[in-house]
């Protein structure tokens, strides 16, 4: 028998990062710039499902995911991941294109950038966030993402690759990937590819802007954006352009942000009529919170939040946010009397605010202050069952304490409903860990591991299930089940090629 199943659960095997067949790496659309180069990365995408059907896509873009994982980042707050999803789905529902899924993340990067995968994965580097002068910005950027998305250009740019040898195209493909993470070594490494091959790509690759530009206009016009962000961004990523020209490689200096890509959007902005455009207050929150842990140096947070605070044009309403992000600043620093100050004046100025209750419940968490947390957390929940960062800092919390039986079933009421997420499933596995559930652990961690992109090592568990443990006859029947469905899974992985 397996001992201790809630450590096992949590030391969640990392393996190196398998050698994928080629295709599997043509999956980046990285757009906009890195704060080092100036870029427009190619794109990779679909001639109408000629190349790779939907089915190959989805599970490409799962396997897109693992490398992202594995190569950069992802910013795993609860309430960050809810507000990308939230306007990603938004602008999503004004496509054409409904059928499509999407994924929406954020990477913990501050240079300015976003990219596109297949499958509908869409990253969005906090820098984006972090640089966008308001909301209408950051939506310009995913709309244009999600544009190279419903417009299959993944497909289209498998098959031009299929022109090149196979050494070429990896090259270059490897370079590009790179770039994403270590743009200084992704740049050295693209001097050494066939220019015959990138120069191709890159005339490919303006088509495809142009008409995300075009189509990402109208998601964002449709979803009720300001159509002038988009050029306007696109005029700060020019100005960061002009600024790293004479750095950046032979390359990236082929396509830069042009002037007349700025024009052309300015011009499609001046055929809708003007108005004024409100930013979210979470997109205030958001932006503020990450602005909290932007920093090298934690307290210099402090200081550009409380200097933000002094500034005597913003009215009370306006230093909500800033005070919000100033809370979160002190917590990093272990600042708890200087946190509640904060708490205090947002929670008397919205006490039901879920942003504040979870910024409340987290600042008593800080200081083990259990049995006030659980009280915040109770009352969070009542308000808002449904919404999954007050889930999972309420079962989080509750596990602290070693209450799994009620974590537990927060948890499975929660999948009655919706769909499971990695950071949900470890929480659900470490509450039957302690219970003393292993048969019921181990399933879990077969599903985190489908979750997390190991397909063999998810159908590698479910044996091991069956021939370790004297299975009931529902588990059985559901362990049988879900191996049929992983193995149908494995196929299509093992069925990509060039």
């Amino acid at each position: 028998m397996i001992k201790n199943m809630s450590a096992l659960f949590m030391n969640i095997i990392k393996r190196p990062v398998h050698q994928f067949k080629l295709v599997l790496m043509l999956i980046i659309i990285p757009v906009l710039v890195y704060a080092g180069a100036s870029q427009d990365l190619p794109d990779f995408a679909d001639s109408a499902g000629a190349v790779i059907s939907p089915e190959h896509e989805r599970r490409l873009g799962q396997i897109f995911l693992k490398q992202v994982r594995y190569f950069a980042k992802i910013e795993n707050d609860p309430e960050v991941e809810s507000y990308i999803q939230s306007i990603g789905y938004q602008l999503a529902s004004h496509s054409d294109n409904t059928v499509q899924p999407f994924q929406f993340f954020v990477l913990k990067d501050g240079a300015i950038n976003a990219f596109a995968g297949p499958g509908g994965m869409i990253g969005v580097n906090s820098g984006v966030i972090l640089n966008s002068a308001n909301e209408s910005e950051l939506a310009a950027v995913m709309a244009h993402e999600i544009a190279h998305v419903t417009q299959r250009h993944l497909a289209r740019m498998i098959e031009e690759h299929k022109k090149y040898s196979v050494p070429t195209a990896a090259a270059m493909v490897g370079a590009i990937l790179l770039s994403i993470v270590n743009p200084q070594a992704g740049s050295a490494a693209l001097t050494g590819v066939s220019g015959l091959s990138v120069q191709n790509q890159i005339n490919f690759t303006r088509a495809n802007e142009e008409e995300a530009d075009r189509i990402g206009m109208q998601l964002l016009v449709r979803a009720g954006h300001d159509p002038y962000a988009m050029p306007s961004f696109f005029e700060k990523l020019q100005q960061v352009t002009r600024y790293q020209q004479s750095g950046a490689s032979e390359y990236f200096r082929t396509h830069p942000l042009t002037t007349s890509r700025i024009a052309d959007t300015r011009a499609r902005a001046d055929e809708y009529p003007k108005k004024e455009y409100d930013n979210s207050l979470s997109y205030e929150l958001v932006k503020n919170k990450l602005l909290a842990s932007s920093f090298k140096n934690a307290r210099d947070a402090v200081a550009v939040l409380n200097q933000k605070l002094n500034d005597s044009t913003l009215t009370d309403k306006d230093k909500m946010p800033v005070r919000y992000g100033l809370a979160y600043a002190h917590i990093n620093i272990n600042e708890y009397v200087n946190a509640q100050i904060q708490i205090n004046n947002l929670l008397n100025f919205d006490p039901d605010n879920v942003s504040y209750l979870l910024l409340s419940a987290n600042n008593y968490v800080e200081q083990k202050d259990y049995d006030k947390a659980i009280s915040v957390y109770e009352k969070a929940y009542r308000l808002y069952p449904d919404f999954k960062p007050v889930l999972v800092g309420y079962a989080r919390a509750l596990l602290d304490i070693k209450q799994a039986k009620k974590a537990r079933e927060l948890l499975k009421d929660y999948e009655r409903y919706y769909r499971h997420g990695l950071n949900t499933y470890t929480l659900l596995g470490q509450a039957e860990a302690m219970l003393g559930n292993e048969i019921e652990t181990a399933i879990i961690q077969a599903d985190y591991y489908f979750l997390a992109g190991e397909t063999k090592l998810a159908i590698d568990k479910l044996k091991f299930i069956k021939q370790q443990y004297s299975l009931d006859y529902y588990q059985e029947e559901r362990v049988k089940a879900r191996m049929k469905e992983l193995e149908y899974e494995l196929n299509i992985e093992e069925s990509i090629d060039i």
